[in-house]
């Protein structure tokens, strides 16, 4: 009888101990994820600070898309303001409103875009989406951290973004999105803060004279 009591009580102790195990692996995983959050979201405020310079910046871009096809040029934002240039168009951001004007048609469209449609053209949208609606990841990449953003809610038009960070300089130079099931790659250089006056993110008919406005609102 004294055998028996003695294997039941060790098993339980072994289950108890195993118990114990799990709940301290499940509490360290936690906590390991809550700071590895934390260290992302810290990179970002960094990133965020020196991107949404008050003034202004400005960079080059280039952009690969499966579906959306390449293009580059240079781009100018402050805050959530942008004005973007390529080989056949313009764009111009005022924070609510967007024109886009096309060289090859001659034509203005003037819409309010989504977040995707803006992060295609500005991929400095990113330092305000960080803040709500994603869960953050961070993975160190020689000099360069790679923080990843994935969307809680799975009806949110970008679910996906991957950003490479200088780990000195906080800029990025990488941010590869997700779209449904289409990636854009967006490839950043010479990146620069400079202050820029607010009249540049918005279109001015006076310098198109002979175009035509398409209102898409």
């Amino acid at each position: 009888m004294g055998h028996v009591y003695t294997n039941v009580t060790l098993t339980i102790n072994e289950k108890m101990k195993k118990y114990i195990l799990c709940v301290i692996m499940l509490v360290m995983t936690v906590a390991a994820t809550a700071q590895n959050t934390a260290l992302a979201k810290k990179i970002l405020d960094k990133t965020a600070a020196i991107v949404g310079n008050k003034g202004g910046a400005t960079a080059n871009f280039k952009i690969a898309s499966a579906k959306m096809g390449g293009a580059s040029g240079r781009i100018s934002i402050k805050g959530n303001k942008f004005y973007a240039t390529t080989g056949n168009a313009t764009v111009w951001f005022n924070g609510k409103t967007q024109w886009s004007y096309l060289k090859s048609t001659n034509e203005v469209n003037v819409s309010t875009p989504t977040e995707a449609q803006r992060m295609r053209m500005n991929p400095y949208t990113f330092i305000t989406m960080y803040k709500k609606g994603y869960a953050l990841g961070v993975t160190s990449k020689g000099a360069n951290y790679q923080v990843r953003m994935r969307a809680q809610n799975k009806q949110r038009s970008v679910q996906e973004i991957y950003l490479t960070i200088n780990r000195k300089s906080y800029t990025p130079s990488v941010i590869k999105m997700r779209e449904g099931g289409n990636w854009t790659t967006i490839y950043i250089s010479n990146f620069q803060t400079k202050a820029l006056p607010n009249s540049l993110f918005s279109f001015n008919s006076k310098d198109y004279p002979k175009a035509e406005v398409i209102d898409l609102r």
